[in-house]
């Protein structure tokens, strides 16, 4: 717990005691919880001892498959989330049978959580002035596609739930510590350059210092804004749709249908918090930079008026990822980058770069120090099918201006290129490689690429970032940038199969094994493993590069002090539900014919000894 005590001269010089004694007393182990967010522990679980440091934490996972059944398309009904303890899993890695799911709701015994479990279909659909708008949970459509399960860095005592379904645009805030919902919002729909209105949430983060959500709005073309205030202990108090943050990102943006809210009770019986603030009114919707050129390609009346070095041709919004002082490095569809100051409202552009500098679909980010690093992939519309794109850049967040009207010039300051695939294919923004490759998916039989997740060590020295269609992990150093070491996620080191081909799908002879198709990732606090999302045989999203055959989460064991790792076992996930997909179409890869839907695209690492 931490305490900030006030100055003697409050309470004078001999008062540090009553402090202390008042806080121990106020303190969430003493206190009985009367609305969301302010929680008593529940029993410690999970509790190892590495050396002399205590280890207990719980690995997430989030599932894009529908819990709903009946669904003519997968991913568009509900989802699941899965956790699982650090005792289970050490015991399953020890061959103590498989962890088992915790539960999500005070009458469950086990998991995975059903979406709906935790955000009732019940809940009431609310207008910024308060009046509900006559909808509830249940009553809207694309409420599915449970895309990202985000941490809270500044206690793990929450996460943000991104429910990516197009034309939903769904995001909630769930308490670690019970799994019950605290808020849920809707982003506004946005129409840009053709004229319709549009949203979805592709993934949202947590500022460092967890005084924000930002949402990327990727169908609205629009960063997005939830305020969080705190009491003394951390505990979210409010959440707040600030509509007038809000950051297009498009040409010609307008307002469709504002931010909304939703009240109600969750699976605890406790009340939602949560509002909308603003009308827009200050809301940057305008088409230019402060550097007078086109937010994305095509504002103005020719070229010129584009942004140099390619510019940004699409800016569907992929990962909007939160650095220090209120950096925001903004990762575009198309290519290029944006990056903002979340501190200001609205939020505002503060560098820019074109996409033959930062290629595009990046997701990941990576803070280490001052240092953020960005990845690239293969883009998730149907062209990404021949794409292969593998590449890592840096930046220091210390060259960026903050303040009142400060920005930087074009694609300034450089940021050093870590590592680019001599095969990456000149697409995205790049510039050289060849035009395509058409060998799709398979393991094996491609040589594509496609680097999606990363995750530093605990002590910073290497990040991990995986190859999402080869199957492996790529590894550098974070001192002196050396990199080039990679191990393999389909063998154990040593040319046997890996942990995933005992979890892998039987149920179509045609389906590879032994592919595990890694997706976003986090290491875990004892500094032992990385967490990685495996995706499955029916990947709901980027289906042209992520058909995997033991959906669920990874863990690798690190290994030559981070420099390498191995996958010592799959935390499995299965749904079976049925549905009335008539069939189903990967391209590169199987047309997968057997009943599995599961597809884990996230997984965040909670480390509950921060919030005992």
């Amino acid at each position: 717990m931490k305490i900030l005590l006030p100055s003697s001269s409050f309470f004078g010089p001999h008062s540090y005691s009553l402090v202390f004694l008042l806080a121990f007393l106020l303190s969430s182990d003493h206190i009985a919880r009367g609305v969301a967010g302010v929680t008593p522990p529940p029993p410690r679980r999970g509790k190892k001892e590495v050396g002399k440091k205590e280890v207990d934490y719980e690995v997430w996972g989030s599932d894009q498959s529908n819990s709903v059944p009946g669904q003519s398309a997968v991913g568009v009904r509900g989802g699941y989330l899965w956790v699982w303890d650090s005792a289970s899993i050490e015991s399953q890695i020890n061959g103590d049978g498989d962890a088992t799911p915790l539960p999500c709701s005070p009458e469950a015994t086990q998991g995975p959580c059903d979406l709906f479990e935790i955000f009732p279909t019940n809940l009431a659909q609310m207008n910024s002035d308060g009046t509900p708008t006559g909808n509830t949970l249940g009553d809207l459509p694309s409420v599915g596609r449970w895309h990202g399960v985000r941490k809270d860095p500044s206690s793990n005592k929450y996460v943000l739930a991104s429910i990516f379904a197009r034309g939903g645009g769904y995001v909630g805030i769930i308490d670690t510590r019970t799994k019950e919902a605290i808020a849920l919002f809707r982003v506004t729909n946005f129409s840009f350059s053709d004229g319709a209105g549009d949203r979805s949430v592709h993934m949202g983060f947590w500022s460092v210092d967890g005084s924000q959500c930002i949402i990327a709005n990727l169908h609205g073309k629009a960063v997005e804004r939830i305020n969080i205030e705190r009491d003394w202990n951390g505990d979210i108090t409010s959440a707040y749709f600030d509509t007038d943050a809000s950051l297009g990102l498009g040409k010609n943006m307008a307002v469709v249908e504002p931010a909304t809210y939703f009240e109600g009770t969750n699976a605890y019986g406790r009340q939602l918090i949560g509002g909308v603030r603003g009308n827009y009114q200050a809301a940057d919707l305008q088409d230019f930079t402060p550097n007078g050129k086109c937010k994305e390609n095509g504002c103005g009346g020719g070229v010129e008026d584009d942004g140099s070095a390619g510019g940004r041709l699409n800016n569907l919004p992929i990962c909007p990822v939160p650095g220090q002082e209120g950096l925001l490095y903004i990762t575009l569809a198309g290519g290029g980058m944006l990056i903002g100051d979340t501190t200001s409202t609205p939020m505002r552009i503060v560098a820019e770069y074109g996409n033959n500098i930062i290629y595009g679909a990046g997701c990941s980010g990576v803070e280490v120090g001052s240092k953020m690093y960005i990845d690239s992939g293969v883009s998730a519309s149907p062209a990404g099918a021949t794409q292969s794109n593998f590449a890592i850049w840096s930046f220091e967040n210390t060259d960026f201006l903050l303040g009142a009207g400060s920005f930087q010039p074009e694609n300034s300051p450089m940021p050093v290129l870590i590592f680019e695939d001599p095969g990456n294919t000149a697409t995205l923004g790049n510039l050289n490689g060849p035009p395509s490759v058409n060998d799709g998916q398979l393991p094996g039989e491609t040589v594509r690429r496609d680097s999606h997740g990363a995750t530093p060590t605990v002590d910073g020295k290497y990040v991990h970032t995986v190859d999402r269609i080869q199957g492996e992990g790529y590894v550098f150093n974070t001192r002196n940038n050396e990199g080039g070491f990679t191990y393999s996620l389909r063998t154990d080191g040593k040319g046997n199969p890996s942990a995933c081909e005992a979890y892998s799908v039987r149920d179509d002879e045609n389906l590879p094994s032994n592919d595990p198709a890694p997706d976003l990732t986090e290491s875990t606090p004892d500094g032992k493993y990385v967490a990685i999302a495996f995706r499955g045989p029916v990947p709901v999203s980027v289906s042209h590069s992520a058909q995997g055959s033991c959906p669920g989460v990874g863990i690798v064991a690190l290994k030559q002090g981070g420099k390498s790792g191995e996958l010592v076992t799959v935390l499995r996930t299965t749904n079976t539900i049925s549905d009335n997909v008539e069939s189903i179409t990967i391209p590169g890869g199987v047309d997968y014919v057997g009943a599995e839907r599961s597809d884990v695209h996230d997984t965040t690492v909670i480390d509950r000894t921060l919030f005992r």
